[in-house]
């Protein structure tokens, strides 16, 4: 089941709202409205106009070269360039307003002011180079951005033209963590490259080939302590992986794989400590599974013992447990190997323990949608052992599971595909009423709400409904069809969920694996 589902790039950061301390709700007798307009008052700032903004950005020009001037003559006395320097941090800080008037980022562009603002995060004085990046953050805010989308896209493809992503990646480097203002400049510059794809999509690629992001990313989460900027490069991350394979293969080409194993195994016998760290946990998971998105990438996970660590995982019942079957989902599906290693290193017993419903409970998985999520995972790495697993020694011990206790994991296999027939059958109806009150849908939109609703995971429990009536076991068979009866039910109806699958196989991985796809599920077909 290769679709990432763990995250989405349009979960932006938002900071929190400064609270005063003192009981907000009490108003003593005190006219709320009126402290509340004197308060706007005080804090209104004009939105500046194309006439100041030419003012402030001849102003800071000035001073900057000023600043150039100063340090060029007096480069070891810095009380001679000292002052020169305040001011240009004081126009750095009035820059800022343009954030409040993005239609002047055209005109800010057009004035030839972006080169001389980058270049500052390269400039000696960290302090001026935060400055920078605090100014870019406000620029690119994405509620700038929601009303203003034109404009805000002009300002930051001349941000990306004059090297913004090197220079920002460049300054990342020698900020320090341990120093509080530096630290707040390494979260900043995460927050602006968000913006930037935010915007412009197409940077997510870009910040890849032209700097060193990814190797700072590594880094950042290979330190075993936990802190907000190690969350928010793990979010990065998962942003960059998570819809582009050039960025997928890259990282893998980096050791990705085996890093982000590493940070993964600090969790496989510890829940983490805070909501914070359970998030970055998971952003964790989201980069593991996009990188096991290629199949050079899969093989790294086997050959760097990926899918014993998550067996491992697995075992511990920790808050980790649904992460790592789904990264074993993503590492098995359509690759024979990583299956055949999963089995040879007693996988089975682990998986039908969750799918005969043994799931550990504890604050994170009590919702239902994480154990149906998890059942859902759960088929689809059933499904891709009898993918991957053929013949041999190996496709008897998986189908012997199926024997065992009387045939119990039939039985759940038939509780669960009567589950989810029922909810694509009331899909269905909805559907049709729907076109009954004149509301039309074409037959691709059908198909795709009913996927939503639970036909993928149907179809792969009658996949695997195939498979067992395909191994002509007559145990099993006897007990498919019986159930098959006790639910008022025949193998036609089977057959005609196999044959919708069939007709809908996409070829995303290419027309010869659709056809191998089409050909097996026929074979399905013509035996049941």
């Amino acid at each position: 089941m290769e679709v990432v589902d763990g995250r989405n790039s349009n979960t932006k950061r938002k900071r929190d709202d400064v609270v005063p301390n003192g009981n907000s709700n009490s108003n003593n007798n005190i006219d709320l409205s009126l402290l509340e307009a004197v308060e706007k008052s005080q804090n209104a700032v004009e939105a500046p106009d194309l006439r100041t903004l030419k003012k402030v950005v001849l102003s800071f020009e000035r001073r900057l070269k000023d600043n150039i001037g100063a340090r060029l003559k007096y480069p070891d006395q810095p009380d001679r360039f000292a002052d020169s320097e305040v001011e240009l941090h004081e126009d750095l800080q009035k820059l800022k307003l343009l954030a409040g008037a993005p239609d002047l980022y055209p005109d800010l562009v057009s004035l030839n002011t972006v080169p001389s603002i980058l270049n500052l995060l390269g400039h000696d004085n960290t302090d001026i180079a935060i400055d920078v990046v605090q100014l870019l953050q406000e620029l690119t805010d994405d509620e700038v951005f929601d009303e203003n989308d034109e404009a805000v896209g002009v300002l930051v493809d001349a941000l990306v033209d004059n090297n913004v992503l090197e220079l920002l990646v460049q300054n990342l480097q020698r900020l320090n963590d341990s120093d509080p203002d530096e630290s707040a400049a390494v979260y900043g510059t995460l927050a602006t490259i968000e913006n930037l794809i935010e915007v412009k999509p197409a940077v997510a690629e870009l910040v890849c080939e032209r700097t060193k992001l990814f190797k700072w990313l590594m880094g950042r989460i290979k330190v075993r302590e936990f802190d907000g900027n190690k969350q928010y490069a793990s979010e990065i991350l998962a942003i960059l992986l998570q819809s582009s394979v050039a960025n997928q293969k890259k990282l893998g080409q980096m050791n990705g794989v085996d890093v982000l194993l590493q940070a993964v195994a600090m969790y496989k016998s510890k829940d983490p400590k805070s909501s914070d760290e359970a998030e970055m946990l998971e952003n964790l998971f989201d980069c593991l599974c996009c990188l096991l998105m290629p199949l050079e990438n899969k093989e790294r996970f086997v050959k760097a013992e990926g899918v014993e660590l998550m067996i491992i995982i697995i075992k511990q019942k920790k808050s980790a447990y649904g992460s790592a079957i789904r990264a074993l989902d993503f590492a098995m599906t359509k690759y024979p190997p990583a299956c055949e290693r999963f089995i040879d290193v007693l996988g089975l017993k682990t998986a039908f323990a969750g799918f005969m419903g043994k799931i550990p409970i504890n604050k994170k998985n009590k919702k239902e949608r994480y154990h149906e999520e998890l059942e859902e995972r759960i088929v689809s790495l059933i499904a891709s052992l009898f993918g991957g697993i053929l013949r041999g020694s190996r496709r008897e011990r998986l189908l012997s599971k199926f024997v065992e206790n009387e045939c119990e994991k039939i039985d759940r296999l038939m509780e669960l595909y009567m589950r989810y027939s029922d909810r694509v059958k009331a899909e269905t109806e909805r559907m049709d009423q729907l076109e009954l009150d004149d509301l039309e849908m074409d037959e691709e939109e059908k198909y795709n709400r009913k996927l939503e609703s639970g036909l993928y995971t149907l179809q792969l429990i009658a996949v695997i409904l195939g498979h067992l009536w395909c191994s002509e076991h007559p145990q099993m068979r006897a007990r498919i069809e019986l159930l098959l009866k006790q639910q008022k039910l025949t193998k036609k109806d089977v057959k005609d969920i196999l044959q919708e699958y069939h007709d809908n196989i996409g070829d995303v991985d290419g027309p010869e694996e659709m056809e191998r796809s089409q050909a097996k599920i026929q074979r399905f077909i013509s035996a049941l």
